[in-house]
């Protein structure tokens, strides 16, 4: 239960370094699919880096990123075939690891960095029209979706294929 939530700790701060790596270091609009659409609608292309070499911290960062993420994934399931899991406990394992993610996400993502320390609206001042016409909770329905089902469903399917390999 202890690694579970430490590899979910260590999920949060991979998707941090991701978004902090996309938004300030990147800046790549096309990065930003899970903005309102009227945030994607007002955002300019930056052709100009934030400072010399900053996409390439930015792609360095996104990359460590994606390790960290396939190493949780790799250890959380390395960890469950060492230690004999069942269906029930991997889908524990990984269920849990979502759901602290998602409620990260909608807590310090969501309510902290968007909407109360303006963030997003930092790197890109031009959203910042749309942003106080968005109260906390705009996207709950999305959020819900993937904390009640998404998630949920692929916790399961990846429960049934470590069970199945083991």
């Amino acid at each position: 239960m202890l690694l579970t939530v430490f590899l979910a700790i260590v999920f949060c701060a991979a998707i941090t370094l991701m978004l902090l790596s996309a938004v300030a270091f990147i800046q790549n609009e096309k990065f930003f699919s899970s903005a309102p659409k009227e945030a994607r609608a007002v955002i300019k292309p930056r052709e100009k880096e934030l400072f010399y070499g900053a996409r390439t911290i930015g792609w360095a960062l996104l990359a460590f990123s994606v390790v960290m993420i396939l190493g949780v994934g790799a250890i959380a399931v390395w960890d469950g075939f060492r230690s004999g899991f069942t269906f029930r406990q991997f889908f524990l394992r990984f269920v849990l690891i979502f759901s602290i993610y998602k409620l990260y996400d909608m807590i310090c993502f969501d309510y902290f960095l968007l909407m109360r320390f303006h963030f997003f609206q930092f790197y890109y001042p031009e959203v910042g029209s749309v942003y106080p016409l968005k109260k906390y909770g705009y996207n709950i329905k999305s959020q819900l979706l993937k904390l009640l089902i998404i998630f949920p469903a692929a916790s399961a399917l990846a429960a049934w294929i470590c069970t199945l390999i083991r």
